[in-house]
């Protein structure tokens, strides 16, 4: 039994699909690269501490206030450095997801954020 594939427009069409799926990876590559060069911020603690990391998810920048820097509690510190960080790192992530998926149109790309 043969299946019959329905016409969808001939080898123009396909010529300009191909053409929409040239521009949709070069409109990718513009956006990776601008993702990646910018910088997001996050704080915690009140802004006692503040994180700052680029679109590839390494940290640029950690400010603590001195204020509240107790030697006998460096464990709280720690907590809201790390809080801050995850916090960068995700908005980082949540960017990229959603502008990558504005150009792919929420198509499921794999390797893709």
């Amino acid at each position: 039994m043969k299946v019959r594939i329905p016409n969808s427009g001939g080898p123009g069409n396909m010529n300009q699909m191909i053409k929409q799926a040239q521009k949709m990876q070069e409109d990718m590559a513009t956006l990776q690269t601008d993702l990646e060069a910018r910088e997001y911020t996050a704080t915690s603690g009140g802004g006692a501490v503040s994180v700052t990391v680029d679109g590839k998810h390494l940290i640029k920048s950690i400010k603590i206030n001195p204020d509240i820097i107790d030697p006998e509690d460096a464990e709280m510190i720690e907590d809201l450095v790390t809080v801050a960080v995850n916090e960068a790192i995700s908005n980082a992530t949540r960017t990229a997801e959603e502008e990558m998926g504005a150009i792919t149109g929420g198509l499921n790309i794999p390797g893709m954020f």
